[in-house]
């Protein structure tokens, strides 16, 4: 006889947190039509996730905190429809006295893909870190990163660590537990993480996408606590640093994020660069004048052009490369003895 397990629900609290989260416990089911209809009953429950709620949360979040009012940005982008006329791309941007740019996008392709790229980005007045959430899923795997993008290096720059890092680590070991690190990856992109980044692949579950939800809730609340009680910078000097750290992130995240990809595929190259570029990470124009080449020398070819591969280095770390009690990394100090 044939048996396979299902998974129901019971709920427990995670003590740090008090958001409830669904443990699964197993069942034999035995019929080939009662199998059956398990595996339909978990593929249903896993397809229907959607990332909207993450994204009202975020909102509602937000407006507790600051006066949140539409970007200019949201005016050209709204809503887009892929190639396939099925896929949908939903936009949205809001700004704020200390944020320059609060955006999401939103990708349902139903079934197939759910995307989020949540981001929030400071005034050039506050050196705080960059909100960021990006989360691809599928009907069987989930792609993760989860951060608060450290505006500065935190290897070079410890007081900057301490600063916004310092009290977060315990709430970032416990979610490192809960969602593991995903193994190896490019050893540029860690340059701009921070000690208590989350990055992590997993299987789709109802479990597993309630701890992400917990942790999305958890990371952004602890970036609006740091927002509210950030003092703005008059030094002109120190505004400026500011302005070069988040220009140089975004010329990083045009050129090189991952998600480009998916976006040519969606919506053809030239409305992924342009979405990339001026919408995803807006400011490039505004915020500075160096090149990509000025700040990552590494990537240029013998012609002058900008090399492809993501990685001049190669992958990396299969294990987290900080040490979370403290944020310390020796590890990365190795491969960026003098990270600016």
């Amino acid at each position: 006889m044939e048996h396979c397990f299902c998974f129901s629900t019971t709920m427990t609290i995670l003590p740090a947190t008090k958001h409830y989260l669904p443990i699964l416990t197993s069942r034999s089911c035995t019929s080939g039509s009662t199998r059956r209809n398990c595996n339909r009953a978990a593929f249903i429950e896993v397809s229907a996730f959607s990332y909207q709620n993450f994204i009202d949360f975020a909102l509602n979040e937000t407006k507790l905190h600051t006066n949140l009012s539409p970007s200019p940005l949201q005016d050209k982008y709204r809503s887009l429809k892929a190639f396939d006329g099925k896929t949908q791309l939903q936009m949205l941007s809001f700004q704020a006295p200390k944020i320059r740019l609060l955006r999401s996008l939103n990708i349902d392709a139903g079934e197939t893909m759910q995307v989020l790229d949540f981001a929030a980005f400071p005034t050039p007045q506050y050196d705080l870190p960059i909100f960021c959430a990006n989360f691809f899923s599928s009907s069987s795997m989930n792609i993760v990163v989860l951060d608060l993008n450290p505006l500065h290096d935190v290897i070079s720059h410890m007081d900057y660590r301490e600063k916004y890092y310092q009290s977060l680590m315990p709430l970032g070991s416990m979610y490192a537990e809960l969602l593991p690190w995903g193994g190896k990856i490019t050893s540029e992109s860690l340059r701009f993480f921070s000690p208590i980044v989350l990055w992590t692949k997993f299987t789709s579950s109802s479990y597993h996408h309630n701890v992400l939800y917990s942790a999305f809730m958890d990371y952004y609340k602890a970036w609006l606590q740091l927002m509210q009680q950030a003092d703005e910078d008059v030094d002109a000097s120190r505004i400026n640093c500011n302005c070069e750290a988040q220009h140089k992130y975004l010329i990083w995240r045009v050129e090189k994020d991952p998600g480009q990809q998916i976006l040519k595929k969606l919506i053809g190259e030239a409305n992924a660069k342009d979405l990339l570029k001026n919408f995803l990470f807006n400011g490039i124009d505004e915020l500075g004048s160096k090149t990509f080449l000025d700040y990552f020398p590494e990537y240029q070819c013998a012609d002058g052009t900008i090399n492809d591969k993501r990685s001049i280095i190669g992958k990396s770390f299969e294990s987290r490369p900080w040490n979370d009690s403290e944020g310390m990394s020796v590890r990365i100090q190795k491969i960026w003895p003098t990270n600016p």
